[in-house]
């Protein structure tokens, strides 16, 4: 280097301008390439977004799905995903951050900010202090789905449960339903909660001992669990494969406009458990190694303007957390009291936490244990 500098100094200031223009500026400081390569889940986006976002950028969009946190979450400790904004929720956004895997946000390329609910973010702040690295996509909850006629008839003269949880956890009702199909989330990190929960334990317990309950539950059940699946069971819900289903309560909605689009005559609800459910916010995040940063600021602002922000939540049934969108929002989507709930509904759902290593192993034992049968 100093031998560089040495030669650099005879060289008069001219012969350097001169040079620079011809090698043009530094590769830093160039406009990044019109390309933007986005992870997300499946069934969780508009038919037009991705194209007007095309259309009026100029940006070419590569658009890939995932059906579970987990694979995110590998996908970004092994690093050099190509991925520029990728969807995880925000209890394993904040993981990710605590690692080093993501990038904070440039607020300033990010004017939209203003359009989301205070009290939103401050929910999401007990999980990114200073909402330094996500932005909430949509929000949602796990909970029970049913196909209402096929429960009905599977369960005879037995009432339907006052608690919902009671369908899919407890060993009387759910061994008559497997006859018309049982569908559980594929993933640790949704069923273990859920678990806990109608255990009357916290969520998300940072408590090893909270989880002994867990493993004896779980076995009582598991004859007659007849799917595991994070993504198939909207169209099994739909089609009448399946009549209840431990999911997210967007995807039931989805399921449920689809039997009707469909003509399908299958009658499906999304019920809101009178314990609550398990609250889940999907966050939009660019990973420490994203190739066109740039491009993802400008593809979330895209996503933060109301309209757009409301056309997902038409599409998906999913609430979003932008307080200047309801006026875009279908009348029959803004008064469905499974997708925005109400405030009593609200305060009974467990909110997300971020789990420690041991915690999250411990969750994946018992789920392999379930799965397995072993």
């Amino acid at each position: 280097m100093k031998r560089m500098l040495s030669a650099l100094s005879s060289i008069t200031m001219a012969t350097v301008a001169a040079t620079a223009a011809l090698w043009g500026p530094p590769a830093a400081a160039q406009e990044e390439e019109k390309v933007l390569n986005v992870y997300n889940w499946s069934d969780y986006i508009a038919e037009d977004t991705i194209r007007n976002f095309e259309k009026e950028t100029g940006i070419k969009v590569r658009y890939d799905n995932f059906d579970n946190n987990e694979i995110v979450h590998a996908k970004l400790v092994a690093g050099k995903t190509g991925y520029d904004v990728v969807v995880p929720s925000s209890y394993w956004a904040k993981i990710q951050a605590d690692g080093g895997l993501l990038m904070k946000l440039d607020k300033s390329k990010i004017p939209n900010l203003k359009n989301l609910d205070p009290a939103l973010q401050e929910q999401l702040a007990k999980l990114d202090p200073g909402n330094q690295f996500q932005v909430n996509w949509l929000w949602g909850y796990t909970t029970v789905g049913i196909n209402v006629e096929k429960v009905k008839a599977a369960l005879g003269s037995m009432p339907m449960p006052e608690n919902a949880w009671d369908l899919v956890f407890k060993p009387e009702y759910i061994s008559k339903l497997k006859s018309c199909g049982v569908s559980f989330l594929d993933s640790a990190t949704e069923v273990i909660p859920a678990a806990l929960h109608y255990l009357g334990k916290p969520a998300y317990s940072k408590v090893q001992a909270d989880y002994a309950g867990v493993a004896p539950l779980l076995k009582s059940i598991r004859p007659h669990v007849t799917l595991f699946s994070s993504s198939g069971y909207i169209n099994d819900m739909a089609n009448g494969s399946i009549c209840v289903a431990l999911g997210w309560s967007g995807d039931i909605n989805i399921a449920r406009q689809r039997a009707i689009d469909g003509k399908t005559g299958q009658n499906i609800q999304a019920l809101v458990p009178k314990t609550g459910g398990i609250l889940f916010f999907d966050v939009m995040v660019i990973p420490a190694d994203a190739p066109h940063p740039g491009n993802a600021h400008k593809f979330i602002d895209y996503i933060l303007r109301p309209e757009i922000h409301a056309s997902l939540t038409n599409k998906v049934f999913y609430a979003n957390p932008n307080k200047e969108s309801k006026k875009f929002i279908k009348p029959e989507v803004a008064s469905n009291p499974t997708v925005f709930l109400s405030d009593a509904d609200m305060k009974k759902m467990q909110a997300p936490d971020a789990l420690s290593n041991d915690i999250r192993r411990t969750m994946t034992r018992l789920y392999t244990s379930f799965k397995t049968g072993l």
